[in-house]
């Protein structure tokens, strides 16, 4: 079985000259798929610059509201940081949560790419802050202002790290499950990656939600993620991308039924019924 393959025609981080076309015009990335029933024949997706501006700026869009102030956010009720464009989460120092911290993977990428970072910050550093009010009293420094210029000018840095990161988890996704659903799982990857809105969807939901292997995201032993979604979609019918929308729907309205009172995680489901619609439209 061929290995996976990742091959980035790359490009550099101008903090001078942020318009991303002067750097992204020739991107091409093709991400090659392997899985044990999932070879490299069976999944190429050729991501050209079109559509990696399209699922950068849908999920900026989604997690941001595509503002410059939703890229250094702490929502109400969490006990980390949300930033970037898909709201990397950035633990406090010495806590661990049941939610996968992955800011500081996006940091470690973007040194492995020789991009300039701030000199307070590199991947081996604990968050500076230690709760959303020490978080929101320095919401205006230099420090705050510095990282939102980061997190503006690499977009693209960053769309390609969610996608590397959901290319890298599929493996694993379908090596989880018995043989019987993996073909399943196979069967649904390869419908939807063959247009930008279902590659969007699987990428943008991963990101979103997370790859549903992780045993600490279950409420009452039930997981939330892409795994559980595809396995609780129908794939009979014909409208697989609506198909996947309402198994997501489903998938996370239980997440809420099982999640601990104090949460309170009901008031997200609107918001995340709404991101979710987004996948049906262009």
């Amino acid at each position: 079985m061929r290995n996976r393959l990742i091959i980035l025609r790359r490009f550099r981080y101008n903090r001078r000259k942020p318009d991303m076309r002067l750097y992204m015009r020739k991107i091409l990335l093709f991400l090659t798929l392997a899985t044990s029933s999932l070879t490299a024949d069976d999944l190429l997706i050729q991501i050209h610059q079109e559509t990696a501006d399209f699922i950068g700026h849908k999920i900026w869009k989604n997690e941001c509201g595509g503002k410059v102030e939703g890229l250094t956010s702490w929502n109400k009720g969490e006990t980390f940081a949300s930033l970037g464009i898909g709201h990397f989460i950035w633990h406090t120092q010495g806590k661990s949560e049941r939610f996968e911290e992955t800011f500081p993977l996006l940091v470690k990428y973007l040194e492995t790419e020789k991009v300039t970072l701030p000199l307070w910050l590199n991947s081996s550093l604990p968050c500076p802050w230690n709760s959303r009010l020490e978080f929101y009293d320095d919401i205006d420094s230099d420090r705050m202002k510095e990282l939102r210029t980061l997190l503006l000018e690499t977009k693209q840095y960053q769309a390609i790290f969610i996608a590397t990161r959901f290319q890298a988890h599929l493996r694993e996704i379908a090596d989880s499950v018995s043989p019987e659903q993996q073909d399943k799982v196979r069967k649904t990857l390869t419908e939807l990656i063959k247009t930008k809105e279902g590659l969007y969807s699987l990428i943008d939901y991963f990101n979103f939600k997370g790859s549903g292997l992780s045993p600490d995201e279950r409420y009452n032993g039930r997981g939330w993620g892409l795994l559980q979604v595809i396995l609780n979609m129908d794939i009979s019918e014909p409208d697989l991308l609506g198909e996947f929308v309402k198994s997501a729907k489903a998938t996370l309205r239980a997440r809420v039924e099982n999640s601990p009172p104090e949460r309170n995680e009901n008031k997200w489901l609107k918001g995340w019924f709404n991101r979710l619609d987004t996948y049906l439209k262009s």
